[in-house]
């Protein structure tokens, strides 16, 4: 095991740690129903995907 020969700084660590960071989700419209939905994916409102359905949604029954 190596032994430390000088201290790491405080501001090196930070530095080092610096893109730890978490990063939001991107979100794009549906051209379909305009819904927000992730990009490259099937719209989970809809279910369409590049214009074809590939996901049947059931609609929720009214009471």
């Amino acid at each position: 095991m190596g032994i430390q020969k000088r201290r790491r700084s405080k501001m090196k660590g930070a530095m080092r740690r610096g893109h730890w960071k978490l990063r939001s989700i991107t979100l794009v419209a549906c051209p379909n129903c305009h819904a927000q939905m992730r990009p490259h994916r099937a719209c989970p409102t809809c279910g369409q995907y590049a214009g074809r359905e590939v996901i049947k949604v059931e609609k929720p029954e009214s009471k």
